[in-house]
């Protein structure tokens, strides 16, 4: 029984966009599929893992019949990626299998009912929204993701908190060592209302948002949140925890200040670290007039030791970091420039980039 007939791009776009939160194996077998469901001339992909949901519709004008089925989403979407560009696909159903036919070739998988198949309950209508341009969201998660925390027994840390407050959006996320923060405007103010988001739906927001002026449109619920854009719908539920006070983290009245090309500490750093200690990963910075040395050692007493030219005439400095943190912040920012503060060797050190105070990463130093 013919269920579809189109083509392999128009078909593998959509699947794509909801795979890429499916396990393989999972405890419940209908959780590794994918819900295809056909309604007049709408195609619309369906996949959960219980905590995030995500869903997408394409048109569908072959005038088949309707159809709801599950399927393995990584093997089908194995097969769309197998097949040449722009070759034609049908869909056939018959007990409890479906076949994929593109040309000469063939394949046949299981299906599991549709009606079995899992889903969030819709996020209760709350009249309000909020929209900010897709691009917006997108750079704020890249300026702060890297900063988030992985399995930590806090579980609230391995998340990403989200604060709207007067008609500004904060991103946040700490692991307990460094923390970082980016800001956005927002069309109007509102009242303060903080949530945080999981980092798997981090993660896929990151990976499914354009660099677009398109909306995204963010709803706040109970305990889930949505974010609409394209044709994507997203539904996560909400870490029930409680996000530390960022804003006492943040140091101010730092009197130590230098400005360099962001790329040149970035390779100065990365050629350093090639012998640090593998396990505790430390560079001592040392600032002194109008010189910033970058400085690693090992266990094997091998150094590596690199010399940037900075303009400074303040007190000399000597601090230590897990350069790992360094090289996160400076890899994920895409500034020409960027700014450390410092107080002394056992204060936090804050990175700022020129002209854009809604930008902040503070990184605590270590002993080495």
């Amino acid at each position: 029984m013919l269920l579809l007939e189109t083509d392999r791009d128009s078909f593998l776009k959509p699947l794509q966009a909801v795979t890429g939160i499916v396990e393989r194996r999972h405890t419940l077998p209908i959780l590794s599929n994918v819900l295809i469901e056909r309604v007049q001339d709408r195609l619309t992909f369906i996949a959960t893992d219980l905590e995030l949901q995500i869903s997408t519709a394409a048109p569908c004008l072959d005038h088949v019949q309707d159809f709801s089925l599950t399927v393995s989403a990584k093997k089908l979407q194995d097969i769309c990626r197998a097949l040449p560009e722009g070759s034609p696909l049908k869909l056939h159903g018959l007990d409890g299998r479906v076949q994929v036919k593109a040309g000469k070739s063939q394949f046949s998988l299981q299906t599991l009912p549709a009606e079995d198949f899992p889903r969030l309950s819709p996020i209760a209508e709350s009249g309000e929204v909020i929209r900010i341009p897709q691009k917006d969201f997108k750079d704020l998660i890249g300026l702060v993701q890297y900063a988030m925390a992985q399995q930590d027994i806090r579980y609230y840390l391995n998340g990403l908190l989200l604060v709207m407050q007067d008609a500004s959006l904060t991103l946040v996320a700490t692991d307990g060592h460094r923390l970082s923060l980016a800001s956005a405007p927002l069309p109007s103010g509102r009242p303060p209302q903080e949530v945080i988001l999981p980092r798997k739906t981090v993660t896929e927001l990151g990976k499914l948002l354009t660099d677009t002026e398109d909306d995204l449109i963010l709803e706040i619920g109970q305990n889930q949140v949505k974010f609409t854009f394209g044709t994507i719908s997203l539904v996560s539920k909400i870490v029930d925890g409680k996000f530390p006070d960022y804003t006492r983290v943040i140091p101010s009245g730092h009197t130590k200040s230098i400005t360099l090309p962001r790329l040149a500490l970035l390779h100065a750093l990365q050629r350093a670290a090639i012998l640090s200690n593998e396990k505790f990963k430390g560079v001592r910075l040392v600032l002194t007039n109008n010189s910033l040395s970058i400085i690693c050692n090992n266990n094997e007493q091998e150094e590596a030791q690199v010399e940037l030219e900075v303009s400074y005439a303040g007190e000399a400095l000597d601090i230590g970091f897990n350069v790992t943190y360094l090289l996160d912040v400076l890899a994920n920012l895409t500034c020409d420039e960027v700014t450390w503060e410092f107080g002394d060797a056992n204060s936090s050190a804050v990175a700022t980039i020129p002209q854009n105070p809604d930008f902040k990463y503070v990184v605590m130093p270590m002993r080495i």
